[in-house]
């Protein structure tokens, strides 16, 4: 998505770099998300050591908590979360899967009458004495009977089903109970994730096993925050080499797409430096522009105008966009024959991903091959309507964001 509020953000060293890294391809963007984790596991690593180091009153508290995690995870497996909540909500939908279950068991070997089953047998019955007098009816004898034969099966399978949901009557309190105590655990040891969750207990259980064979406290959370440490910086540096490696393919690209939209010689330059260390690694990028010759470079936040700022989230956008991608007003602050210029950047686009525009310039709107009208319905309550537009419907929205009938009689 892109609309002013990103053209805000486009200003922000921080968006800068995950543009950068969208650009760098999923496996940067995994990257990205085990270095976060990572990171966080440093943080806690930290705060360990510096418990432990500071007194043994702490210590003991770090002791509790570590066997209050290993308790209070017990029994927890890896795919238990998304297995009891599966069950739960196949047990939340119970009255209609036992509706659906009961009337197709009825249509097939209902229990007055001649259902699907039944009906197969009488036409089996037409034809089998007649077989030996047609041998070619054979075949249709041997279908219908094998038809029959899967109907009774399958009949016979949907009864075991509405069976099996009658069989636990409390099962949806017990899952409820076991899916609040994974919330609790996660809320009481500040676990973002399930799987977060499993391995904070992983490493405690390791922990409370270090400490009972008689290892220092101290040492071993020293230890924790070293390896913590190696592995921020091994994911900083792979990080760091993608980024270097990309940066120069990422500025060719949006300034290729800003010349085509008119900005000037479309100079664009992506600089990777380094930082402080944090989640996403040691690095910060920095986007800068020349719009007009004879100016130096400088940062898009500082150079850019409004119009330039949008021209710029379009190109990024375009050049590290997804399969759908969303311009919300990406005409502000432009006009006349930029606006062109927007247009057919956009309908380019068009042609390898799905845009959707929401825009006031007839210029952009011309272009697009399927038109909606949004617009707000005074009542009780106020709502929005949206429709699709006709050719014709097309023509005279065009007209009336010129200007109207009467505006174009002067214009010509």
């Amino acid at each position: 998505m892109s609309g002013q509020f990103e053209q805000r953000r486009l200003a922000r060293p921080s968006y800068q770099l995950e543009v950068l890294d969208r650009f760098c391809g999923e496996e940067q963007l995994a990257r990205r998300a085990e270095a976060r984790v990572a990171w966080r596991e440093l943080l806690a690593a930290r705060r360990r050591h510096e418990e432990l180091s500071v007194d043994a009153e702490r210590a003991g508290a770090r002791l509790a908590e570590l066997r209050a995690l290993v308790e209070d995870t017990k029994g927890m497996e890896p795919d238990g979360q998304e297995l009891l909540r599966a069950e739960r909500e196949r047990l939340l939908h119970v009255a209609e899967l036992a509706e659906a279950a009961a009337t197709a068991a009825a249509a097939l070997t209902p229990d007055d009458g001649d259902g699907a089953a039944g009906l197969v047998a009488i036409a089996e019955r037409a034809v089998a004495p007649l077989e030996r007098l047609a041998p070619e009816l054979r075949r249709a004898g041997d279908e219908l009977r094998d038809v029959e034969l899967r109907l009774r099966e399958t009949a016979s399978d949907l009864h075991s089903f509405l069976a099996s949901l009658e069989a636990e009557p409390g099962r949806l309190d017990e899952l409820e109970a076991a899916l609040d105590r994974f919330a609790d655990a996660k809320r009481r040891f500040n676990c973002q994730t399930y799987e977060e969750l499993l391995a904070r207990a992983a490493d405690a259980r390791a922990e409370l096993e270090a400490l009972d064979g008689g290892a220092d406290p101290a040492a071993a959370a020293e230890a924790m925050v070293k390896a913590a440490e190696a592995r921020v910086q091994a994911l900083g540096e792979e990080l760091r080499a993608e980024r270097n490696a990309a940066a120069p393919a990422f500025a060719d690209a949006v300034a290729a797409e800003l010349r085509d939209i008119g900005m000037g010689e479309g100079e664009f330059v992506c600089e990777v430096g380094e930082r402080d260390a944090g989640a996403t690694g040691a690095d910060e990028a920095l986007f800068l522009v020349r719009p007009n010759a004879g100016l130096p470079f400088a940062p898009v936040a500082e150079t850019a105008s409004g119009g330039e700022l949008s021209r710029i989230a379009l190109a990024i956008a375009a050049v590290a966009g997804g399969e759908t991608l969303i311009f919300d007003e990406i005409d502000a602050g432009i006009g006349g024959e930029t606006a062109n210029a927007v247009g057919r950047s956009l309908k380019r686009l068009a042609e390898r991903a799905q845009v959707i525009t929401i825009t006031h310039l007839p210029q952009i709107a011309a272009l697009a091959d399927r038109h909606f009208r949004v617009e707000k319905v005074p009542g009780d309550p106020t709502h929005t309507r949206i429709e699709q537009l006709g050719d014709d419907e097309r023509k005279g929205e065009l007209e009336r964001m010129l200007g109207g009938q009467e505006f174009l009689a002067s214009v010509r």
